[in-house]
C-alpha cells in the first residue's frame, strides 16, 4: 500500500489524498485544480485552520502575528523564505491575531510572534520570538516526528 498524506488545498480547503512519493511533483487540488503547494505561507481564518491543522495530516507550522508588531513584520520575509525551503514536507501559514483573536486565544498566544507546529490537530512544539529563515527551518525540522 502506498503511503499518503491528507493535504488541505490552500485555495478551497478541500482535503486531498496525495501519495507521499508525489508531494514534490506539484500536485493540484482534485476539487478546484489549484496548486497544493506554491512555496508561500497562507493566511488562515478559523475555517482554514480547521482544514489545515485538524482535518489534514500534513504538518502545519503557524506564525501567530499582528500587523502592529515590529518583530512580526521583521520576521515575515524570513517566514516566507522558510516556506520555500520546507514545502512540501509541511505547510506554513500565518494567523493574524488581530483579525482572528479566537484562534490566538484558543492556543494561549501571549506574545508575538509565536510559531507553533501542529500535526493532526495536535500541538508538537512552539517558540516565541522572531527568528531568521535558517533558524525557522532548523527548528521546524528538529520538532517533526521521525
Amino acid at each position: 500500500m502506498t503511503a499518503t498524506r491528507l493535504v488541505a488545498c490552500p485555495h478551497c480547503n478541500a482535503i486531498n489524498r496525495v501519495p507521499m512519493s508525489r508531494l514534490a511533483e506539484s500536485p493540484n487540488c482534485g476539487k478546484c485544480a489549484g496548486a497544493l503547494f506554491d512555496g508561500h505561507p497562507l493566511a488562515l481564518d478559523a475555517v482554514g485552520f480547521h482544514a489545515h491543522a485538524e482535518r489534514a495530516d500534513l504538518p502545519l507550522l503557524v506564525d501567530f502575528w499582528a500587523p502592529w508588531c515590529g518583530p512580526c513584520l521583521a520576521m515575515a520575509p524570513q517566514f516566507e523564505a522558510a516556506a520555500a525551503q520546507l514545502e512540501p514536507a509541511m505547510r506554513l501559514a500565518k494567523v493574524d491575531t488581530e483579525a482572528q483573536p479566537a484562534l490566538g486565544g484558543r492556543f494561549g498566544i501571549r506574545s508575538i510572534p509565536t510559531v507553533v507546529l501542529f500535526q493532526q490537530g495536535r500541538e508538537l512544539a512552539r517558540q516565541a520570538g522572531a527568528m531568521g529563515a535558517a533558524d525557522i527551518v532548523r527548528w521546524a525540522r528538529h520538532h517533526l516526528p521521525r
